[in-house]
């Protein structure tokens, strides 16, 4: 069960999330943004930061619903051997490691498949299933929006550097 400082904590993290993307914003809103197919300096500021902020909104809003709703212990996340759970932080970093390799040896398809699918096993509910269908959902989405909108200069396969 959560304590009251957890929920305090989620209300204070989501609004100075908030607050860091605001403030990018009004940066951001400083310089010319352009047009997605044309993007100014101040676009990419604007954009992220509009992004933390409405993250940063939902997380004050779930902590009023997870503190408003009856808070029941979830199987295999109770952590009371007072051991931490690094499951998830491992995956996240293993994620990004082969990201890295896989964006400069394999391409954009690859890269994204292994980050998406190693970072989702992070999570103890996901299953092996979930966690492909996620990956290849986010290859879609990353050809589409980085190789073909966008034009990102990876390719979606390649072997070799």
């Amino acid at each position: 069960m959560s304590t009251p400082s957890h929920f305090k904590k989620d209300y204070y993290g989501g609004a100075l999330m908030t607050l860091i993307g605001l403030a990018s914003v009004t940066a951001g809103l400083q310089y010319r943004t352009g047009t997605l197919a044309h993007m100014g300096p101040g676009f990419f500021p604007v954009a992220v930061g509009t992004l933390l902020a409405l993250v940063g909104v939902l997380i004050a809003l779930s902590a009023r619903n997870e503190k408003a709703a009856a808070a029941t212990p979830v199987p295999g996340h109770d952590h009371s051997h007072g051991l931490p759970d690094v499951r998830g932080c491992v995956c996240i970093i293993l994620g990004v490691l082969a990201f890295l390799l896989l964006g400069k040896y394999g391409g954009l398809i690859p890269a994204t498949f292994a980050i998406v699918f190693i970072s989702a096993l992070g999570d103890r509910s996901n299953t092996i299933k979930q966690a492909v269908l996620l990956a290849l959902a986010m290859c879609v989405i990353a050809a589409v929006v980085f190789w073909w909108a966008l034009q990102l200069q990876l390719p979606l396969f390649t072997w070799g550097g």
